[in-house]
């Protein structure tokens, strides 16, 4: 084993959590949204706005049919597939079950601000407000571990990125520079 080297550094394991989700068992309740929705109020539980839930169920009650979705990653563009599915006889637009908040719908923006909406399990929680909050089972929280390199920084930076840009686009480049320069006088 001449020049061969061996990595002996170990990865580092991250927890992830995601949720599953059983439709199966939705009744469209929306207890979920609305436990979201009060988590993520100013201050916590102060108001119930479903708008700023970062989980929405989509209905059909005539159906029976409820499919919750909760927010993903912020996306700068729009997707190029517009397919649709059948679901029970009933044809939905593929943007209905996406996760991502994108330029082309309102769906997981901060309706004041327009901020894009990002599901954070609800962080400092045991598990997310939304699996604990249902009563039918049809959110599961899920763990596992991976190994993961350290781009956690990378991805901070890259957030911030979004969303300094996505207040930059309503508000313009100016009003935040004035804004941040007030901050700094505060200090």
């Amino acid at each position: 084993m001449t020049g061969d080297k061996i990595d002996t550094t170990e990865k580092e394991k991250k927890l992830i959590k995601t949720i599953r989700i059983d439709v199966d068992k939705c009744n469209g309740c929306r207890a979920c949204e609305m436990i979201c929705s009060a988590f993520h109020a100013a201050p916590k539980y102060s108001s119930n706005n479903p708008a700023r839930s970062r989980i929405r169920i989509i209905r059909e009650p005539l159906r029976d049919l409820y499919v919750p979705v909760y927010a993903g990653e912020y996306t700068v563009s729009e997707c190029a597939g517009r397919d649709k599915y059948t679901i029970d006889g009933k044809e939905y637009d593929e943007c209905a079950f996406c996760r991502a908040s994108c330029p082309s719908r309102n769906e997981f923006k901060e309706p004041d601000s327009g901020l894009p909406l990002k599901c954070d399990m609800c962080e400092g929680e045991e598990e997310p407000l939304c699996v604990k909050w249902c009563m039918h089972d049809a959110l599961i929280l899920e763990e596992r571990e991976e190994q993961v390199e350290d781009k956690e920084a990378t991805l901070e930076q890259e957030d911030l990125a979004i969303g300094l840009e996505s207040l930059a686009d309503k508000f313009g480049m100016d009003n935040i520079m004035d804004a941040v320069a007030r901050m700094n006088e505060k200090d």
